[in-house]
Parts: C-alpha cells; sequence; structure tokens
C-alpha cells in the first residue's frame, strides 16, 4: 500500500476595503503585508486586483467611500487566520471578508499569470468633497418638479384625496322603515 502525501490546499478570495483618504504607501504596505502572510504560511498569491475607491453600501467609521482590493490565493486552513489577523493590524483596513472558493485544490494544475500577481501601485486621485450634500439634507435646495416629494407631505395630504375619491355610500334604511 502506497501513501502518496498529497497537500489538500484550499481556494479562498479576501476582499478588504481602505479608508477612502489612504494614501499610495499606506496601501501599498497592506498590499506587501497580504502578500508576505501568504508566503509566510506556504501559500501562493492567485490574482490581486485593486478595484479602486467605490461607494459603501452603508457607513463605516463615518466614512462614505472605500479603496477596495480583490486578493485570490491557494493555502492551508491557518493561512485565513493570519491573514485575517494581520488585516485587523492595519489602521487603513476598515472591512474585509474571506469566502472559500474550493475545499480541494490539486498543486499540479494551478496556473499562476505573473502579472495577475504583480502588486500594483493605488494612485488613487484626490477625492472631490460634495459641497451641496449638506443644503440638499436640509432640503434647502430645490431638485424640480421631477424629484420626488417627501413621504411626510405625501401622507398628510393622502386623506384628503381619499375622502375626495370616493363618493359617500347611501345610508341603509333603518328597521322601522319599509323598504321601497
Amino acid at each position: 500500500m502506497s501513501t502518496t502525501h498529497a497537500t489538500n490546499l484550499k481556494e479562498y478570495e479576501t476582499i478588504y476595503i481602505l479608508r477612502s483618504d489612504v494614501d499610495a504607501d499606506s496601501a501599498e504596505k497592506v498590499q506587501n503585508r497580504v502578500s508576505e502572510v501568504v508566503g509566510r504560511e506556504n501559500g501562493k498569491l492567485v490574482k490581486v486586483e485593486a478595484w479602486g475607491r467605490r461607494k459603501l453600501a452603508y457607513p463605516v467609521a463615518k466614512q462614505k467611500k472605500g479603496v477596495y482590493v480583490y486578493v485570490k490565493y491557494v493555502g492551508k486552513g491557518g493561512l485565513v487566520q493570519e491573514l485575517e489577523r494581520n488585516l485587523k493590524l492595519a489602521d487603513s483596513v476598515m472591512k474585509f471578508q474571506t469566502i472559500l472558493v474550493r475545499d480541494s485544490v490539486d498543486e499540479s494544475t494551478l496556473t499562476i499569470d505573473p502579472e495577475e500577481v504583480k502588486l500594483q501601485r493605488l494612485d488613487l486621485p484626490p477625492e472631490e468633497e460634495e459641497k451641496e450634500s449638506r443644503e440638499k439634507a436640509l432640503g434647502l435646495v430645490d431638485l424640480g418638479p421631477d424629484a420626488p416629494r417627501s413621504r411626510a407631505v405625501e401622507d398628510e395630504f393622502a386623506d384628503e384625496e381619499a375622502e375626495e375619491a370616493e363618493p359617500a355610500a347611501p345610508a341603509a334604511p333603518a328597521k322601522d322603515e319599509p323598504a321601497n
């Protein structure tokens, strides 16, 4: 009985979000840390993509935008815990999430394109501040006739419109009166 000692690698994807005001040097430090952890834990990077600055689904630490970075890699189970621990320690990382893509990856069939693994320098243009947002939030800006109306204003007049639209129902005859 021959025992072949095959390494059981798993494929993971991690997306981490950096603060929107992060500079290129800080972003590069985080990328280098991710690469270093994957290498130290005997894993292999498969793909690294910088998705750029995007709007968050909800504010995180008073930030409405963040810089998204996608990392795909293979390794053993302990790699994910170590990578996430390092991401928690980085001040510029707001959030991250890792998912297991495949439970078993054959290392011999794994092909890695060197261009997809190359760490890109994030050149982020400075973010423009929205000057009108405060006025719009307070309702001081006229958005035009096509703009949606406030829900409170619609509810205030809804009862009056409903009464005007429905004619009054005829009164039911009293019990003492004969029906015609």
